[in-house]
């Protein structure tokens, strides 16, 4: 997959792909949403979760990786 550059980026679109994956495996991050404090960034704030979301993120991310 290639990386876009930064000025191609809308983060609100990042964040809404990210959103829609996580869904996919089964991770919610309640706090998932854009930085609107520092727009020339596009930071997309992924937020505090409790440790059983971040456990199934991390197994999630292993599973996508040992294909």
């Amino acid at each position: 997959m290639k990386t876009k550059e930064l000025h191609e980026v809308d983060p609100f679109v990042s964040m809404e792909s990210l959103r829609e994956a996580l869904a996919g495996v089964g991770v919610v991050l309640p706090s998932l949403g854009v930085d609107l404090g520092s727009p020339a960034l596009k930071l997309v704030e992924l937020g505090r979760v409790r440790a059983d979301v971040a456990a199934r993120l991390a197994e999630a991310l292993r599973r996508g990786t040992a294909g």
